[in-house]
Protein backbone atom coordinates (compact mmCIF):
# COMPACT_ATOMS: atom_id res chain seq x y z
CA UNK A 1 0.00 0.00 0.00
CA UNK A 2 1.06 3.78 -0.33
CA UNK A 3 0.93 5.38 1.80
CA UNK A 4 0.35 9.39 0.94
CA UNK A 5 -1.60 11.21 3.05
CA UNK A 6 -0.07 10.34 7.01
CA UNK A 7 -1.25 11.74 10.17
CA UNK A 8 0.55 12.53 13.08
CA UNK A 9 -0.46 12.12 16.49
CA UNK A 10 0.39 13.03 20.23
CA UNK A 11 -1.38 14.98 23.26
CA UNK A 12 -0.76 17.96 22.78
CA UNK A 13 0.57 18.28 19.47
CA UNK A 14 3.29 21.07 20.22
CA UNK A 15 6.60 18.80 21.35
CA UNK A 16 6.36 15.23 19.67
CA UNK A 17 4.26 15.11 16.56
CA UNK A 18 5.10 18.07 14.83
CA UNK A 19 8.97 17.26 15.18
CA UNK A 20 8.29 13.89 14.08
CA UNK A 21 6.07 14.99 11.25
CA UNK A 22 8.60 17.81 10.16
CA UNK A 23 11.35 14.47 10.01
CA UNK A 24 9.37 12.71 8.26
CA UNK A 25 8.72 14.95 6.18
CA UNK A 26 12.23 15.60 5.59
CA UNK A 27 13.00 11.92 4.98
CA UNK A 28 9.79 11.54 2.41
CA UNK A 29 11.30 14.08 0.12
CA UNK A 30 14.86 12.87 0.53
CA UNK A 31 13.41 9.37 -1.13
CA UNK A 32 11.58 11.41 -3.40
CA UNK A 33 8.36 10.56 -2.35
CA UNK A 34 7.60 14.64 -1.88
CA UNK A 35 3.92 14.63 -2.94
CA UNK A 36 2.70 12.63 0.33
CA UNK A 37 0.46 14.84 2.74
CA UNK A 38 1.71 14.65 6.43
CA UNK A 39 -0.18 16.45 9.28
CA UNK A 40 -0.30 16.49 13.01
CA UNK A 41 -2.70 16.72 15.22
CA UNK A 42 -3.67 16.45 19.19
CA UNK A 43 -5.99 14.00 20.75
CA UNK A 44 -5.93 16.99 23.43
CA UNK A 45 -4.45 19.58 21.74
CA UNK A 46 -2.98 22.84 23.16
CA UNK A 47 -4.70 24.23 20.80
CA UNK A 48 -3.10 27.47 18.94
CA UNK A 49 0.05 26.73 20.95
CA UNK A 50 3.59 26.88 19.27
CA UNK A 51 6.23 23.94 19.48
CA UNK A 52 8.73 24.87 22.45
CA UNK A 53 12.02 26.23 21.87
CA UNK A 54 13.79 23.07 22.92
CA UNK A 55 11.61 21.16 20.04
CA UNK A 56 12.07 24.32 17.79
CA UNK A 57 15.72 24.45 18.55
CA UNK A 58 16.34 20.80 17.59
CA UNK A 59 14.78 21.30 14.58
CA UNK A 60 16.77 23.53 13.51
CA UNK A 61 20.08 21.63 14.24
CA UNK A 62 18.46 19.78 11.06
CA UNK A 63 17.65 23.09 8.99
CA UNK A 64 14.26 22.15 9.78
CA UNK A 65 12.12 25.04 11.01
CA UNK A 66 8.56 24.65 12.85
CA UNK A 67 8.56 28.03 14.56
CA UNK A 68 5.11 28.54 12.42
CA UNK A 69 3.36 25.46 13.77
CA UNK A 70 0.46 25.91 15.67
CA UNK A 71 -1.31 22.93 17.48
CA UNK A 72 -4.43 21.74 16.43
CA UNK A 73 -7.00 19.20 17.42
CA UNK A 74 -7.71 15.53 16.19
CA UNK A 75 -11.04 15.99 13.74
CA UNK A 76 -12.47 12.10 14.37
CA UNK A 77 -13.81 12.12 10.30
CA UNK A 78 -10.16 13.27 9.49
CA UNK A 79 -8.95 9.94 10.06
CA UNK A 80 -11.18 8.15 7.55
CA UNK A 81 -8.66 9.91 4.84
CA UNK A 82 -5.58 8.51 6.01
CA UNK A 83 -3.93 5.97 4.88
CA UNK A 84 -1.40 5.75 8.14
CA UNK A 85 -1.86 7.21 11.56
CA UNK A 86 1.51 7.53 13.53
CA UNK A 87 1.03 7.70 17.36
CA UNK A 88 3.50 7.86 20.47
CA UNK A 89 1.97 5.60 23.09
CA UNK A 90 -0.19 2.51 22.95
CA UNK A 91 -2.86 4.41 24.91
CA UNK A 92 -3.35 7.14 21.79
CA UNK A 93 -3.88 4.07 20.15
CA UNK A 94 -6.32 2.58 21.99
CA UNK A 95 -8.23 6.36 22.33
CA UNK A 96 -8.14 6.95 18.41
CA UNK A 97 -9.43 3.71 17.38
CA UNK A 98 -12.30 4.06 20.06
CA UNK A 99 -13.43 8.12 18.40
CA UNK A 100 -12.74 6.57 15.14
CA UNK A 101 -13.20 2.76 14.77
CA UNK A 102 -13.28 2.29 10.87
CA UNK A 103 -9.93 3.95 11.25
CA UNK A 104 -8.45 -0.05 12.69
CA UNK A 105 -5.64 -1.19 10.90
CA UNK A 106 -4.38 2.66 10.04
CA UNK A 107 -3.12 3.49 13.62
CA UNK A 108 0.14 2.52 15.29
CA UNK A 109 2.39 3.58 17.30
CA UNK A 110 5.69 5.26 15.54
CA UNK A 111 7.50 2.65 18.17
CA UNK A 112 5.81 -0.26 16.42
CA UNK A 113 8.42 -1.83 15.58
CA UNK A 114 10.73 -1.41 17.74
CA UNK A 115 7.86 -1.94 20.99
CA UNK A 116 7.99 1.18 22.40
CA UNK A 117 6.30 3.96 23.47
CA UNK A 118 7.49 8.27 22.85
CA UNK A 119 7.11 9.66 26.24
CA UNK A 120 5.85 13.19 26.39
CA UNK A 121 9.19 15.50 27.07
CA UNK A 122 6.79 18.30 27.91
CA UNK A 123 8.57 20.88 30.30
CA UNK A 124 11.45 19.14 30.68
CA UNK A 125 15.36 19.91 29.42
CA UNK A 126 16.99 19.25 26.64
CA UNK A 127 18.86 16.19 27.24
CA UNK A 128 15.03 14.44 27.54
CA UNK A 129 14.09 16.27 24.27
CA UNK A 130 17.42 14.93 23.02
CA UNK A 131 16.43 11.63 23.77
CA UNK A 132 12.63 11.89 22.45
CA UNK A 133 13.77 12.81 19.16
CA UNK A 134 16.76 10.27 19.44
CA UNK A 135 13.37 7.50 20.00
CA UNK A 136 11.48 9.53 17.20
CA UNK A 137 14.33 8.88 14.91
CA UNK A 138 14.38 5.15 15.73
CA UNK A 139 10.62 4.66 14.92
CA UNK A 140 11.00 6.60 11.69
CA UNK A 141 13.51 4.43 10.51
CA UNK A 142 11.58 1.46 11.21
CA UNK A 143 8.47 3.08 9.55
CA UNK A 144 10.37 4.56 6.23
CA UNK A 145 11.58 0.68 6.07
CA UNK A 146 8.15 0.14 4.77
CA UNK A 147 6.42 3.08 3.83
CA UNK A 148 9.35 2.74 0.90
Amino acid sequence: MEFNNILVLCTGNICRSPMAAAVLGQEMTARGRNKANIASAGIAAAVGHGAPEHARALMAERGLDISGHRAIQLIPDSLLQMDLVLVMEKTQQQAVEKLQPAARGRVFRLGEWGDFDIPDPYRQNMDVYRNILSMIDRGLSDWMERIN
